[in-house]
């Protein structure tokens, strides 16, 4: 490695980020993590060492080629020295590639083993957690931070190998040849030292910082580039205002990296110069002693090149303990999030719902939302400290029955509770006491795939993935053919629509399924709620977005799809649930009043002000 790449070398090592501390535990774990990597570990130092052995020869074989000219020997021997300095030129490349090749298929291995890891357990964490957290932030711990814990073993773990022994031959040699001069040329290390740790400190400062303006211009064109935000923009008129924000955070950045780059010339340049010193240093003390007859030529030239092959690993060995914890740092914020207990988890002895009728029974349930550090991590929300209070209760004594096949109907002021109880239902959450049962038996008892094969719901936002129609669709059952697609299609009223598309069922939805009106889009998860034929339905303002006429026709779809399924109905929408074998009135949390519609409608109460606020217009 030559002067120049040494201090980049340098630079770079020291810019990494030295403000985080990472828990006493966390080596222990990356240790225990690379375990399944010890026989790929073990051949990458192996080849380490010998490619850092092979640095060193070289010079050594130059010098004994300018021995040999200097003493006039025969032509032979220098040819030998010349063909064995290409030969160890050949190997080197060979090592230096296998040292790549495992390199690269450790790293690799580590990113594909963090980022499943970490996608894997992600997928298990309750709603509560994705409504806290920040999506950027979430993803920046699949990319940035594995890329970083990487480093470890990519990177770090190569270094500290073959510079050790690259320094330990290195100075080895160089005392052998002449103890005097390595003493003299070691004297200006410090100068070699200094500069890099000031300079990689200040540079390591400027790099936080662009890289937090850069996390804050990404967040900003996500947020305003997905269809919702950039509608908001434009409704509201702020584009301008917009602009002049992302202008600010990208003039920054732009200083930042002028910065940046003066400071790496600057860093660059003293290094370069110490070398240069050093070197010349050594070539005058060395010819010096040359011409006294106390050195060979040749040991000067050696002297000379293996000075400029001391000073980088001995750079890199100073600075290995930034390096260490930056990548222990990034290790520390991937298992903060492995570290997070899902709430919602199978029971050590769960079970499968016995075939057969499914009745729902919710028996005197309290529930209040989670708080935040129980679901969360002050990081992926970008908060200083989680907040610890418990959520209020927003649940109280819910007790009702939903005997099989038939229809539960629940209405409300917004806010009342009724969403709260159907996620409950579906286990999105637990109950803070009391039971919801499926066919007698708590559903905390049953395995969770088998409880989403049993129950499914239609949510009032009719999400869709980015993907296409048919990808979308399999979602409730992905062996489906085509023609169960379709089927479900029409019976969802959206056939037409859909086979009219040039693409048929390959049109792409657009992200949350913004190429499709409101009302097809929910006619979309209709069609996927139909496809999955589940025993236990929920409909959240299932038919919401519909228009009279859309209504009325999948209305007629869902009482065919319900046809001896039980069923639980939120509805503002009153007529749509008159023929429900029991309406549940939820105010604050409560069930106040319980019964028919004729029923309820004679007691004169609650859902009778409902009724009449909705058709008085």
């Amino acid at each position: 490695m030559s002067m120049e790449n040494a201090a980049w070398h340098s630079l770079w090592r020291l810019s990494g980020d030295k403000g985080k501390a990472y828990a006493p535990t966390t080596p222990k774990r990356v240790l225990k993590f690379a375990a399944g990597y010890k026989t790929r570990l073990l051949i990458f130092v192996v080849f380490s060492i010998c490619s850092a052995v092979l640095a060193v020869i070289t010079p050594v074989l130059a010098g004994r080629i300018v021995d040999e000219i200097v003493a006039q020997s025969g032509i032979r021997i220098i040819i030998n020295l010349a063909l064995i300095i290409a030969a160890v030129a050949v190997l080197d490349a060979i090592v230096s590639v296998v040292v790549r090749w495992f390199s690269s298929k450790l790293g690799e291995g580590i990113i594909f083993d963090l980022r499943t890891a970490v996608f894997d357990h992600v997928q298990k964490m309750p709603v509560a957690f994705f409504a806290r957290t920040r999506t950027g932030a979430l993803v920046s711990r699949l990319n940035n931070d594995v890329i970083g814990a990487q480093a470890a073993f990519a990177g770090t773990l190569s270094g500290l190998v073959s510079n050790t022994v690259a320094l330990i031959l290195t100075a080895a040699v160089m005392f052998t040849t002449s103890w005097q001069v390595t003493a003299i040329a070691l004297v200006l290390l410090p100068l070699f030292l200094l500069p890099a740790r000031h300079f990689g400190r200040s540079v390591a400062m400027l790099r936080r910082e662009s890289a937090d303006l850069n996390a804050a211009m990404g967040n900003q064109m996500t947020e305003r580039f997905s269809a919702p935000g950039a509608t908001l923009i434009k409704l509201f008129g702020r584009p301008k205002d917009e602009s002049h924000q992302f202008a600010l955070r990208a003039g920054r950045v732009r200083d930042i990296g002028v910065k940046m780059t003066m400071r790496q010339y600057y860093f660059m340049a003293t290094l370069t110069l110490v070398a240069a010193l050093a070197l010349a240093l050594v070539y005058g003390l060395g010819g010096m002693y040359a011409v006294r007859g106390e050195l060979a030529a040749g040991d000067v030239v050696v002297l000379g090149m293996l000075l400029t092959r001391l000073y980088a690993p001995l750079t890199a060995l100073a600075n290995a303990r930034v390096e260490i914890t930056s990548a222990l740092v990034s290790f520390d914020r991937v298992f903060e999030v492995l570290d997070l207990e899902p709430l919602i988890k199978d029971a050590p002895n769960a079970r499968r719902l016995e075939p057969g009728p499914v009745p729902v029974k919710f028996s005197h349930v309290n529930f209040s939302y989670p708080s935040a550090d129980k679901v969360s991590l002050a990081s992926l929300e970008e908060v200083a400290v989680l907040d610890t209070r418990g959520g209020q209760e927003v649940l109280h004594d819910i007790d009702f029955e939903v005997k099989a096949g038939q229809t539960v109907a629940l209405v409300g002021s917004s806010g009342a509770g009724k969403s709260t109880i159907a996620s409950l239902l579906a286990r999105l959450y637990d109950v803070d006491s009391g039971t919801v049962e499926l066919a007698g038996t708590d559903i905390r008892e049953l395995k969770l795939d088998s409880l989403r094969e049993t129950v499914s719901m239609v949510t009032q936002d009719g999400h869709l993935f980015h993907e296409s129609i048919r990808s979308n669709l399999l979602l409730a059952r992905p062996g489906a053919e085509d023609s169960q697609l379709w089927e479900a299609l029409e019976r969802a009223r959206l056939k037409p629509v859909i086979a009219a598309l040039p693409d048929g069922l390959d049109t792409v939805v657009g992200e949350r399924g913004y190429r499709l009106s409101g009302g097809e889009r929910q006619r979309m998860t209709i069609a996927r709620l139909l496809l999955a034929a589940p025993q236990v339905v929920i409909l959240d303002e299932a038919t919401a977005a519909l228009d009279s006429a859309n209504e009325a026709a999948v209305q007629a779809a869902l009482t065919e799809a319900l046809e001896n399924r039980t069923a639980l109905i939120i509805a503002h929408r009153l007529s749509t649930i008159r023929s429900a074998d029991q309406i549940l009135v939820v105010e604050g949390g409560r069930i106040i009043e319980r019964g028919t519609h004729s029923e309820l409608l004679a007691l004169g109460g609650k859902y009778t002000e409902l009724y009449e606020t909705q058709f008085a217009q």
